[in-house]
């Protein structure tokens, strides 16, 4: 069975750093378009991030563009999202999901997803 494995939230002050982890479970990451969103209570799901395949070309949010990267640990077969200077705002269920045709924002278009993570970023 195919199924994306996310790690790494937790609770962080304002100004800090979390590094998410995604790892497929039955396939191969690098075949694939690996995006991260985010949900925070009583909103959309939004598009955080996401790595192409191919020339592993990364996008972001303007939200989190100079603050958040993406990268893909081939070695490992993670995706990994390093998130620094951390803001209230990027409070959320952080979920990664696999595409097989390219990134995209609309996260309906995703084949594969994970359970998701916690992360809080407060005082």
């Amino acid at each position: 069975q195919l199924q994306l494995v996310e790690s790494g939230g937790g609770l962080v002050q304002p100004g800090g750093s979390l590094r998410l982890s995604c790892a497929p479970s039955g396939f191969t990451a690098d075949n694939y378009a690996i995006g991260w969103f985010r949900q925070a209570p009583g909103k959309e799901r939004e598009g955080v991030s996401c790595i192409s395949t191919g020339d592993g070309t990364s996008y972001y949010a303007d939200s989190v563009k100079g603050r958040f990267t993406l990268s893909r640990d081939i070695a490992k077969n993670t995706v990994d999202l390093q998130m620094d200077s951390l803001k209230p705002e990027d409070t959320g269920v952080y979920y990664c999901a696999a595409h097989a045709h390219g990134c995209s924002t609309q996260w309906r278009l995703y084949e594969y997803w994970g359970q998701g993570t916690q992360v809080t970023v407060s005082s």
